[in-house]
């Protein structure tokens, strides 16, 4: 599995043109690995909890920092735009849950399947996506992730099935993809991603049910950050033990802003999984530095110093980067170079976003259906027609 988050998180800095870094000081002048004190883990119906004494090398480290760079940087654009009415609609943005997507990948495989909501612009990127589909995807441009079509909560790649604007109906096509991972027989697993405001969705009682009862290889997630839509989890449900949820499910409740803990919390679910065990839950306790979406200012139902209290003593990206630098595993002036590589990279992908045309009108109705011949679709009326091509 780290050798699998490795490739990725490389893929994904080497894809986007990234530079490699090299700081002034030689590699064999760092610690190439380290043992870091974690959080434990609160469980439910395991016997055992992840690890609370775990190994990151230097080279996992370093991917880490840039892939959550790239995504809060990706995220702070996204809002620039949408301020500028460049990008319209419902926007979702995810930064400060980085720790997160991140953890998850790391702990998963890349042929391994994930669902989520309409906060998607993380997970599109760890996927597979790139910073330029994904900025195009936003401003509705043809070379879009989506051909410009899906926009914000509607982004797809392999292996990752959305972006679903529905509140908790991800979860049951999740299920059904581990049902297909069961079937296959080809020692996959699905992952199942929905937040604490979806959490009391019937439909997800009735996923747990059927996914127990096939011992489905399904790892339920929920990104608990506290607020749901802008209700609090004390004001909206009447347990917030959401990794109990699943009773008759084991569970584990993970920091969240810590992508070590949730790594191990991912690795130990996934490991479950693969056992044949079943499905199992895991609460990942986290935070959203923006509203809901982009129409919340986010500061109605909390005080801004709670904001600022999170970012200063909880933020993930800050927190990794300290745990390096006092492990003598990065220079101050390397992850700088970090940091300015990801900026320009977000900038010139904005770029492209903002200057990539629009897909045509013909296209409007492609891809309705996979692999079928051209057929016609009804327009606004019945007399006007418009064909999807596959």
């Amino acid at each position: 599995m780290l050798t699998n988050i490795s490739n990725v998180l490389r893929t994904c800095a080497q894809r986007n043109g990234a530079a490699a870094v090299v700081s002034a000081r030689t590699y064999a002048d760092y610690t190439t690995e380290a043992t870091f004190e974690i959080k434990k883990c609160d469980i439910h119906k395991l016997d055992e909890a992840p690890a609370t004494q775990v190994v990151m090398t230097r080279d996992e480290g370093l991917q880490y920092y840039r892939v959550m760079q790239t995504i809060r940087r990706m995220e702070l654009k996204a809002d620039q735009l949408y301020k500028q009415k460049i990008i319209r609609g419902f926007c979702h943005l995810y930064d400060g849950q980085e720790a997160c997507a991140v953890g998850i990948e790391a702990g998963i495989n890349l042929t391994d399947h994930l669902i989520t909501a309409y906060r998607a612009h993380g997970y599109t990127y760890t996927r597979g996506g790139t910073v330029k589909q994904i900025m195009a995807e936003l401003t509705g441009r043809r070379s879009g992730i989506a051909k410009g079509k899906g926009g914000s909560m509607h982004m797809y790649t392999k292996n990752f099935y959305g972006g679903n604007g529905i509140v908790g109906a991800q979860v049951p096509l999740g299920a059904g993809v581990a049902l297909a991972c069961k079937y296959l027989g080809n020692n996959e697993l699905s992952v199942s991603l929905y937040g604490d405001g979806a959490a009391n969705q019937g439909q997800i009682f009735e996923t747990y049910n059927m996914a127990a009862l096939w011992k489905l290889p399904a790892i339920f997630i929920c990104e608990n950050n506290r607020y749901a839509m802008g209700t609090s989890v004390e004001r909206s449900a009447a347990s917030t033990d959401y990794y109990k949820r699943g009773d008759y499910i084991p569970g584990l409740r993970v920091d969240g802003m810590d992508v070590l803990c949730v790594r191990e919390a991912t690795k130990l679910a996934a490991d479950h999984c693969r056992a044949g065990k079943g499905p199992i839950l895991m609460e990942l306790q986290t935070y959203r530095y923006h509203g809901h979406s982009m129409s919340d200012p986010g500061v109605s139902y909390r005080t801004r110093d709670e904001i600022q209290e999170v970012r200063g003593k909880s933020d993930p990206i800050s927190l990794l980067k300290d745990r390096m630098l006092s492990n003598n595993m990065a220079s101050v002036e390397e992850l700088k170079e970090i940091d300015v590589s990801v900026r320009k990279e977000i900038e010139d992908a904005a770029q492209f976003a903002t200057t990539d045309p629009e897909p045509p009108l013909e296209e409007l109705c492609n891809h309705m259906f996979h692999n079928n011949p051209p057929l016609e679709v009804r327009s606004t009326n019945p007399w006007t027609k418009l064909k999807s091509v596959g």
